[in-house]
């Protein structure tokens, strides 16, 4: 039997931290493992191909540095290193799509809600508008407010 892997998608935003630390803590608690997806959006930069690969090169660079960071806090709250999944895609969605429906591992996916009521997000919009089927099957997604404490995180994790 597969290990239960929680993805977040790792991005820039205040509500991955939140999100980043929910789902250490249900990792930690029900034995599971950490993934972190960071999408990379092509470059728009179509005047000479070199160029479109060095600004390609440096985002690769960027992400794998910014997800190395955020390992390091995970390795401390799970005592496991996380896995690294970076994809180059239009839109988080579309990246989460190829993911989950390459990876049946992926047990839930953990999203962060904008903190202090600045709504919830590009995604959790999109999601809640339009529904949930990665890969041809459904998959549980938790919303994490983005204004949780690590103590209201330690009580429902």
């Amino acid at each position: 039997m597969s290990q239960r892997k929680f993805l977040v998608i790792a991005d820039d935003t205040p509500e991955f931290q939140t999100a980043l630390r929910f789902a250490c803590r249900r990792a930690r608690s029900t034995g599971g493992h950490l993934a972190m997806l960071r999408v990379i959006e092509p470059a728009v930069f179509e005047h000479w191909s070199g160029v479109r690969e060095e600004i390609e090169r440096q985002a690769r660079a960027e992400a794998e540095a910014f997800l190395q960071k955020m390992a390091e806090f995970v390795i401390a709250e799970t005592g496991a290193a996380p896995e690294f999944i970076i994809v180059n895609a239009e839109s988080a969605r579309q990246a989460l799509r190829s993911v989950i429906a390459e990876d049946p591992d992926i047990k839930i996916l953990v999203l962060g809600a904008a903190p202090h009521g600045r709504g919830p997000g590009p995604l959790v919009s999109s999601i809640a508008k339009e529904g949930i089927r990665w890969g041809g099957r459904n998959l549980p997604v938790t919303v994490v407010p983005g204004e949780l404490t690590d103590a209201e995180i330690a009580d429902l994790a």
